[in-house]
């Protein structure tokens, strides 16, 4: 069970409720009426409780479990235990995903202000956004409905948020227009210089940076991550891309709608992203490159060349998947003394 210091459970619902939420099938109509009041791990769950199956390493706990419940692959349904009850998805991960968020729900926004909050008379804020202790907000900004501003936030002069929008403790806004139920998680840094230097052995010259970030709706900011204005033309964020924790994006980039970088990622400016591009875990990239739709870059990459749309690439310099394991594998058989 989820810790109710932390989390308020809506439960419980009935499995028709989540099978028509979910967009899954009961695999028999006869166990709509029964009674689900939690989600749960398939090594954890009870027989009130749901769980999902939607990678084959836990087979063997989905074929022990206790859950009552359990979001499934019609493929993998013959392995189940006799006592539980199947909702049947192709892709069980997604339905499980909207099941957990019926359960647990965003708790509603309030027009609550928290102490030592410095709203500027020049600020247009709707009538149920919540500020929490410490926050502030500067001349000119706009805050849309139903958003909330974490304790100690920052939210610059001329920023403005849309709805729905949640801006966490102690991040910093400034030169960004920020779209719908976007979510800024904690110490996120939006819309401060880029890193332009005209480069000069008697000292480097600043070059002002007079662009902004743009962010698109449904985009979600990790904690920590930081985001640079524009030089000149902006900085913009696609609908809804997400942006793990700890990633640097540097001036001019765009990332396309859909996109996902992951943690330790650093995007070097002017670099151009399409449409659901996966960058791994500490990949690095060059300025000025043209990521393709699609494209995938592995873990720990550097990648210094355009990458054409759908391509996999991987390994510092970043080339193609298949041509890096196999120079990969020729080169363990030389170190075993193998030869080619």
């Amino acid at each position: 069970m989820t810790d109710p210091r932390f989390f308020n459970n809506a439960g419980p619902f009935s499995l028709a409720a989540l099978a028509e939420l979910s967009g899954a099938e009961l695999a028999a109509a006869a166990d709509g009426d029964r009674m689900i009041v939690d989600v749960a791990p398939l090594d954890g769950a009870g027989p009130d409780q749901l769980s999902f199956l939607d990678n084959n390493k836990y087979l063997d706990a989905f074929v022990a479990c206790r859950a009552g419940a359990c979001v499934v692959s019609p493929a993998l349904a013959g392995r189940a235990p006799a006592a539980m009850a199947l909702l049947l998805n192709d892709a069980p991960y997604k339905a499980y995903a909207r099941i957990a968020r019926a359960f647990y729900p965003p708790s509603a926004t309030g027009a609550r202000r928290g102490d030592h909050v410095s709203v500027d008379p020049t600020a247009t804020i709707a009538d149920d956004v919540e500020i929490s202790a410490g926050a502030v907000v500067a001349a000119r900004a706009e805050i849309g409905a139903r958003s909330r501003i974490g304790p100690n936030a920052v939210i610059g002069e001329g920023v403005v948020l849309g709805e729905d929008t949640t801006v966490g403790a102690c991040a910093s806004l400034s030169h960004c227009l920020v779209g719908d139920r976007v979510r800024i998680f904690p110490g996120v840094r939006i819309g401060q210089d880029g890193f332009g230097y005209a480069m000069d052995p008697a000292g480097h010259v600043p070059v002002p940076q007079l662009g902004r970030v743009i962010i698109e709706d449904d985009v979600e900011i990790g904690a920590n991550s930081a985001i640079d204005r524009g030089a000149g033309p902006d900085t913009v964020l696609r609908r809804g891309c997400v942006i793990d924790n700890l990633v640097q994006i540097g001036h001019n980039v765009e990332i396309g709608a859909g996109s996902v970088i992951v943690s330790q990622t650093g995007i070097s400016g002017s670099t151009k992203l399409g449409k659901l591009v996966v960058l791994a875990g500490q990949s690095g990239l060059t300025g000025h490159l043209n990521i393709g739709d699609g494209a995938r870059v592995g873990a720990q990459s550097g990648v210094m060349r355009d990458v054409p749309p759908g391509e996999d690439v991987i390994g510092s310099p970043a080339m193609p998947s298949r041509q890096y394991w196999r120079r990969y594998a020729r080169l363990a058989r030389l170190s075993a003394g193998k030869g080619e």
